[in-house]
């Protein structure tokens, strides 16, 4: 016992023996030790690199960057006609979310639920860019990071770089459909855009037509009752068609030729492209407009001069087609208001059909991930009972991961694939319908002649009208109902392949419980099967959680709508407002006109009025398009914050129904993100309006110069108005001067013996050169005048000018003290009341200079009345005198003195009513 007890245990002091035989036998020299340390660290390091370089990290990124390299040449397959520049950039952001993102692909309890972990495997094609339908990987992501973050909608979006960004040129919605979540917003909005063109161009096309057959009745009943000939009115109608064809023609080269400036490609466009577009599209129409006034002057007059129509007639006739064109400006402005809130109203429709594919299409996603978590959840349960080993429970799970990758990513390439192709095939449909559509209505539009024959010209204004508005409700009607069926199409296919899909992914559980866990675990058939069941169970459970996510996104999303719905009606009645403003504002301005020049008969100043109502009109219902234009332009430039915006509100309303029982941190994490909302809110709203005051800043611009053209056109209507009243009432004053005096004189003159031919002919020599002498003074004082009137102006304007800018100096200085947080609507109110003032003070200063002007028009005019009028008295008085004839007694000399600084103008009423209408009159027609 003894000897035994005293026996040391043979295992450790073997080994201790041994390593102390070890040391003890190898001698430490001191002068190797420091080259040994330096050889041993080198080594050390050499098979360190080369075990990191060429083992390590390939199984690393053969673990981790398989998946992202799938993703990368999957959305460089599916996007390989992108830009460059825009597929850089996106892959840059697809590169950091995801590297911000990672996850282990085999760790199945680092990869629970939906909504317990933000760290969720990403699978191929799934969205994490700005798509608030389809960013399910980062539903949750921000809610467990720090809400004030340095990541801002600002921050993101700020950069001027998103006017440059490229998206996809669409002409119909269904294309949209195909279109990267990212652009659909923008895709819808120029669509919007596109059909706001085509409204305007249809309702030009429907004034030009109406305008043809108002002309072709009034040259029918001018025919009929033989006031011009036949070739005279197949010429009218054939120069009119001619001239109408041409301007449409140019019209459609200069917008075409805008269409294609500027344009990177044919496939592409960007945000200031549209701005640029849209901007030059106005323009042309306008000019467009300015054309067709001036050619439709042109008819008119050329008509009345040829009839053989009275004067009082001729203004009748004109009286009559300003009524008519006048009652058709309305009708179209009313067409116009009604189908630019249906074609807003359809922006609606679209996104929620939009919204619906985008749930579809990340359907498969969100099942796979689904699936991936159960069968991590029940693969955890095995490794704690000790059936399964770690390294075994890494293998399945990467080996299921790597499975449903290939999956799904076949199906993404098969739903992009079969949706383009199932396009193509929809849309050649769509042009064959629209095309037999268009068709028919043009043999229908073909009628209106014949109709115009047989009905009353009011009447068949009202009928052309109703026709124009049921053929473009027809048109409207057809294009809903193919963009449902699209919708509908698209929406099956993915169905399709998402079953297809699900029981491709269903059979690889399947094979993992029913083949390869039996061998693995040693467990029974039936136990295995149990567990497959479980792992079913749960996965109903997760699947439940994402469709109350996705009823929660539903909903936010139609709170979305309706909240753009109310910016759309404020838009409208903001438009209605400005309009009914301009309206008044420059009816009051032309009366005034009409007030001060005086002279004109009231038949006359009416017609000028009409005239104006009518220019006016066509005007504004231009610029309502135009206003409507710049609206969805605002929209277009605050659509991606307002996406980012959406997507927090999100995030947020998840996190808040994802647990009830919410700890101290969660619940402060929950405030600041609450905060970092209403922030971004704020911001959003303050961008929004300084965008929407650009554009109105751009609008009175744009409305400035259009409101010119209607004066110069009604400068020259009231001119020729003017001139035709001086006609008349130099006619009339020539027949009270007594034409059978002039008679007499000229007998007596002939028959006198007093009376010489070198006489006569020195008197006429005289006369002639006295008119001369009176026209080159009047010139000359014409001249000097308008100079001295232009200087004195120009003065003025400078002095106003100079104490305007101390104005605005003072005002300026005034802000500075204010209080620098007052709300943002009531800066702009305060900006908007100075831009009106500016412009009435402009108009002001317009209207006093014209006036001026005038009155020394006036009165050069006067004065070279009345010298002409004594040179001529003159003339007479010496030629009766060489005659010896005597002149009567005259009630009015006629140099009788002016007043100071006014001609002799008065106002004459009309002395003789209209002429009775003949039966079967124009009215009657």
């Amino acid at each position: 016992m003894a000897s035994a007890a005293g026996e040391a245990p043979p295992g450790p002091c073997r080994g201790e023996i041994g390593l102390q035989v070890w040391v003890e036998s190898h001698q430490l020299v001191p002068g190797l030790l420091a080259p040994a340390v330096l050889l041993g660290a080198a080594l050390g390091a050499g098979a360190a690199f080369l075990l990191g370089f060429c083992v390590i990290r390939p199984l690393l990124r053969s673990k981790q960057d398989d998946p992202q390299r799938l993703l990368e040449s999957f959305h460089s397959d599916l996007h390989g006609h992108l830009d460059e520049n825009v597929l850089s950039r996106r892959k840059k952001k697809r590169e950091t979310e995801m590297s911000e993102e990672e996850m282990p692909l085999a760790d199945g309890s680092s990869n629970p639920s939906l909504h317990e972990n933000p760290k969720q495997a990403v699978l191929p094609n799934q969205i994490i860019e700005t798509s608030t339908s389809s960013s399910l990987g980062s539903l949750t992501h921000a809610g467990k990071e720090d809400c004030s973050s340095s990541t801002t909608i600002h921050s993101a979006t700020s950069d001027d770089r998103f006017q440059d960004r490229t998206f996809q040129k669409v002409t119909c919605f269904p294309e949209i459909l195909t279109c990267e979540s990212f652009d659909v917003k923008l895709c819808l909005y120029s669509l919007l855009l596109k059909d706001l063109l085509l409204l305007d161009t249809e309702l030009r096309k429907e004034k030009q037509v109406v305008y043809m057959q108002v002309l072709k009745t009034y040259l029918y009943d001018f025919y009929l009752k033989k006031k011009i000939t036949e070739d005279l009115y197949q010429n009218i109608i054939l120069t009119e068609e001619t001239d109408l064809e041409e301007l449409q023609k140019q019209l459609t080269s200069r917008l075409l030729s805008t269409e294609m400036s500027g344009a990177r490609n044919s496939e592409y466009q960007t945000l200031e492209d549209l701005e640029r577009r849209e901007r030059e599209y106005s323009e042309h129409i306008i000019d467009n407009m300015e054309a067709f006034w001036k050619q439709a002057d042109k008819a008119e007059q050329f008509l009345l001069s040829q009839s053989n129509c009275s004067s009082a007639k001729r203004g009748k006739i004109m009286m009559n087609l300003t009524e008519k064109m006048i009652a058709v400006e309305g009708l179209l402005s009313q067409s116009q208001d009604l189908q630019t809130m249906d074609i807003q109203e359809k922006l609606f429709n679209w996104e929620l059909m939009v919204k619906t594919t985008d749930f579809l299409k990340t359907k498969i996603q969100v099942e796979s991930k689904c699936r991936l978590d159960a069968v991590a959840g029940i693969l955890d349960q095995l490794t704690m009972k000790s059936n399964l080993s770690l390294s075994q429970k890494e293998e399945l799970l990467t080996g299921l991961h790597k499975a449903f990758w290939e999956q799904v990513a076949h199906y993404n390439n098969e739903c992009v694939q079969q949706s383009k192709d199932l396009i193509v095939k929809l849309l050649a449909c769509r042009a064959r319908k629209i095309e037999e559509l268009k068709q028919a209505q043009k043999d229908e539009q073909g009628n209106l002649s014949e109709a115009r024959k047989i009905r009353h010209l009011d009447e068949f204004l009202k009928a052309c009208h109703e026709m124009f508005e049921k053929q473009r409700q027809a048109l409207h009607d057809l294009e809903e109902e193919d963009d449902c069926q699209s919708t509908e199409a698209i929406a099956e296919l993915h169905q399709e392949l998402c079953s297809g899909t699900s029981h491709a992914l269903d059979g690889l559980v399947q094979e993992l419980f029913l083949q390869i866990l039996p061998t693995k675990t040693g467990m029974s058939l039936r136990e295995c099967e149990l567990l497959k069941e479980e792992c079913l169970e749960n996965l109903i459970l997760q699947l439940e959680k994402w469709d109350s996510c996705r009823q929660k996104q539903w909903k936010l999303f139609q709170e979305q709508l309706q909240q753009e719905k109310q910016l759309w009606t404020k838009e409208y009645a903001l438009s209605a407002v400005m309009q009914k403003h301009l309206s008044e504002k420059y009816e009051k301005i032309i009366q005034g006109v009409l007030r001060r020049l005086g002279g004109l008969s009231e038949e006359s100043a009416e017609y000028i009025l009409r005239k104006h109502r009518l220019l006016l009109s066509a005007v504004l219902r231009r610029l309502a398009v135009r206003n409507v234009a710049m609206a969805i332009l605002t929209h277009m430039k605050m659509s991606q914050k307002k996406s980012l915006l959406q997507e927090l509100r999100e995030q947020h309303a998840l996190q808040q129904s994802s647990s009830h029982c919410q700890d101290e941190h969660h619940w402060q994490l929950q405030k600041a993100m609450e905060s970092h909302i209403l922030e971004e809110e704020e911001r959003l709203e303050e961008e929004t309006q300084q965008t929407h005051l650009d554009f109105h800043q751009q609008l009175v611009a744009e409305i400035q110069e259009a409101l010119q053209l209607v004066q110069q056109h009604m400068e020259q209507v009231i001119g020729r108005a003017l001139l035709q009243h001086a006609r008349q009432e130099a006619t009339k004053q020539s027949s009270e001067d007594g034409e059978d005096f002039k008679e007499r004189l000229i007998e007596a003159v002939v028959e006198s013996v007093y009376v010489t031919s070198n006489g006569v002919e020195r008197l006429v020599q005289s006369y002639y050169q006295q008119i001369e002498r009176i026209m080159d003074g009047h010139d000359n004082r014409k001249l000097q005048q308008l100079k001295s009137l232009q200087a004195e102006i120009t003065e003025r304007n400078r002095v106003r000018k100079k104490q305007e800018n101390e104005r605005i100096l003072k005002e300026k200085m005034n802000q500075g003290t204010l209080n620098m947080s007052s709300a943002v609507h009531q800066r702009m109110l305060l900006r908007q009341q100075k831009f009106l003032a500016q412009f009435d003070v402009q108009q002001q200063v317009r209207l006093d200079s014209v006036k001026q002007k005038i009155l020394v028009l006036h009165h050069l005019e006067a004065q070279l009345e009345n010298q002409l009028k004594q040179a001529e008295q003159d003339f007479i008085t010496e030629l009766a005198a060489l005659a010896r004839i005597p002149l009567p007694v005259r009630k009015q000399p006629l140099n009788g003195s002016l007043p100071s600084g006014k001609g002799q103008k008065t106002t004459r009423k009309n002395s003789h009513s209209w002429e009775k209408e003949d039966s079967g009159d124009i009215n009657g027609r």
